[in-house]
């Protein structure tokens, strides 16, 4: 080799040692993943703390529009109150992917060792037929102890009290990722229950005067 072409290639070399241009563009590359991680990883937090906010807004509405409800309760009642649920989680596509149960706790007046609570009337809103109401189906404890200390975890038990009721609202929702595939949070069930006292209603059985459909569980 000539030292002619030797004194260029080490030109050559240091042209391109100095030579810059596209480092940027492969830092970025980089750190583009952990970037778009951080994006997505934050908008599908908001997103699930939304969704936690809406299904305890769900299960609150329920359960104090139906103590609202005076004199006697039908099941046109029913429908305004689950009416009122859907709009409430109409941003997280609460119906296709939840399910309400709402219960009405009351004495079940037996005596003895038969004495405690009774779910009298029991309906349910939301397509998730495949979550079923936890602490019992309508009519549990009507002749007997078995809802001895009322509707709740263990310890934490709620109960009505004489000549009145309690509505006892349990909501579950499936969470919905803002990018399935995704899925950063993996899959997530999310529950809440909500209890409120019957204001003024006097008669606590329910009556169908328009010939509905019963929402049943």
């Amino acid at each position: 080799m000539t030292s002619r072409k030797f004194i260029k290639r080490i030109a050559a070399y240091r042209r391109l040692k100095k030579d810059s241009k596209g480092i940027a563009l492969v830092e970025f590359a980089f750190s583009l993943p952990i970037v778009l991680a951080l994006i997505f990883g934050g908008l599908e937090t908001a997103n699930f703390a939304l969704a936690h906010l809406r299904v305890s807004q769900i299960a609150m509405t329920v359960a104090d529009n139906a103590g609202r409800v005076d004199t006697a309760i039908d099941e046109a009642n029913i429908y305004e109150v689950f009416a009122g649920a859907g709009l409430v989680g109409q941003a997280i596509d609460f119906e296709p992917n939840g399910r309400v149960v709402l219960s009405s706790l009351q004495p079940n007046n037996q005596t003895g060792a038969n004495e405690g609570q009774m779910i009298n009337w029991q309906r349910c809103m939301g397509q998730l037929t495949s979550v079923t109401p936890s602490y019992g189906l309508e009519g549990k404890g009507r002749t007997n102890a078995t809802l001895a200390n009322g509707m709740g975890p263990a310890g934490s038990e709620i109960a009505a009290a004489d000549g009145t009721a309690v509505m006892f609202v349990e909501v579950t929702y499936e969470y919905q990722p803002l990018i399935p595939n995704m899925n950063i949070l993996g899959s997530r069930q999310i529950r809440y229950e909500s209890a409120f006292n019957v204001r003024d209603r006097t008669n606590q059985d329910i009556s169908n005067t328009q010939s509905l459909t019963v929402n049943s569980c």
